[in-house]
C-alpha cells in the first residue's frame, strides 16, 4: 500500500490505479465524517449563503484535517499517476497533459484508467502484470 501510494518509481496497472481511486473516495468520506464530528465538538455558524464558519481557536483542528487530507491527496494522486503514465511508456511530465482546457482531463483519463500498458518491460521497470 505504502509503495502503491507514496512512491514515484516503478509501473502499476489498471486494477491498482482504479484501487487507489478507491481509496481516495474512501478518504474524501472519512474527512466528512471527521469534520462532521468536529462540528458536534467545535460548532460553528451557517452562513445565509449555506457555509460553514468557525473562528478562532476552534477551527484549528479543521485546518489540521484539512491540511494533512490536502497533503495526502495531492502527493499520493500524483505519486499514482506518474506510475501509471509509466506503464504506458510515458514521462511522468504526461500528466501536465491534463493543463489543457477539455481535451487533456479527457485524454488522460482515456490513457491512466482505460488504455492497457506496455507489454513487457519498458524504460520505467517490468511489467506490473508479469511481476
Amino acid at each position: 500500500m505504502k509503495e502503491l501510494l507514496f512512491k514515484f518509481d516503478g509501473r502499476i496497472n489498471r486494477k491498482k490505479i482504479w484501487f487507489a481511486f478507491l481509496i481516495h473516495l474512501i478518504a474524501a468520506a472519512a474527512v466528512g465524517v471527521i469534520f462532521s464530528i468536529l462540528w458536534t465538538i467545535f460548532p460553528g455558524t451557517v452562513t445565509e449563503d449555506g457555509n460553514f464558519h468557525v473562528e478562532g481557536a476552534a477551527s484549528a483542528p479543521y485546518f489540521v484535517v484539512g491540511i494533512a487530507y490536502l497533503v495526502f491527496a495531492v502527493w499520493s494522486g500524483l505519486a499514482v499517476a506518474i506510475k501509471r503514465v509509466h506503464d504506458r511508456d510515458r514521462s511522468g511530465w504526461f500528466i501536465l497533459i491534463q493543463l489543457i482546457p477539455l481535451i487533456g482531463p479527457i485524454w488522460f483519463l482515456i490513457e491512466a484508467y482505460f488504455l492497457k500498458g506496455t507489454t513487457g518491460p519498458n524504460r520505467f521497470g517490468e511489467d506490473p502484470l508479469q511481476a
